[in-house]
């Protein structure tokens, strides 16, 4: 999935992006809040962690701006500002969470791991497929108990696919999900991606889960039981 992060303490945004990329996290990064509002106008985002304080334009403008043009991301705010008003200010903006700096990492990613989950409106973190799962906490995929092993790239492209099961993708959606903005979409690494996966989950298996939609993209379902 495909994260926005607007911070402007570059460590701490490198500290940030280097995490949640380890996790599997297509990451993209603004030092300022001018940028960060572009970015997040111009491609699409499963979630933006958004600083409060930032040059050129700051958290909450941002945010409201975003939801007064009905952009409905969900947005984790952070800010080293501690008071309630502070904390209501920025839930008032339309921000869904906020987490106060210094932050130990393993909460930032639970709440990160929340606001997914409510955007993709599932609450278990055991995506299921047939007999493929996939866990998005330990990030252990199986297929009939058997543990496959995938890079990073291949985790976040069936982890899209299984956040999407039963219903066609495109590759345009793919690329804006998987791949960064700096992805060019008229390669063929999706498709080259695509074999990865289709050798690693279905090569072994009479029942193949990855499918080709034909004029469309992809999809990935289980067989319909046999009555």
């Amino acid at each position: 999935m495909r994260i926005l992060l607007i911070e402007d303490e570059k460590k701490l945004a490198s500290f940030i992006a280097r995490g949640l990329r380890e996790q599997h996290y297509t990451v993209d990064v603004a030092h300022d809040g001018l940028e960060g509002l572009f970015l997040a106008e111009t491609n699409p985002y499963d979630l933006i962690v958004l600083d409060l304080i930032l040059p050129g334009k700051d958290g909450i403008s941002i945010c409201r701006e975003l939801r007064e043009k009905g952009n409905d991301v969900p947005v984790l705010m952070l800010t080293a500002k501690d008071r309630l008003d502070d904390k209501v200010s920025g839930l008032d903006s339309g921000a869904d969470d906020y987490l106060t700096k210094p932050f130990a990492f393993a909460e930032f990613l639970a709440r990160v791991r929340v606001l997914l989950r409510r955007n993709y409106k599932n609450r278990d973190t055991i995506l299921k497929a047939g007999d493929l799962t996939l866990d998005q906490v330990t990030h252990r995929v199986t297929r009939a108990g058997r543990e496959i092993e995938l890079t990073p790239t291949e985790y976040a492209l069936l982890e899209y696919l299984m956040l999407n099961a039963g219903r066609a993708v495109t590759r345009t959606m793919i690329s804006e999900h998987v791949w960064s903005q700096d992805f060019d979409s008229f390669s063929n690494v999706i498709n080259v991606y695509i074999n990865y996966l289709r050798k690693k989950v279905d090569a072994d298996f009479d029942e193949k889960l990855i499918h080709s939609v034909r004029g469309v993209g992809y999809t990935i379902k289980a067989p319909e039981p046999c009555a």
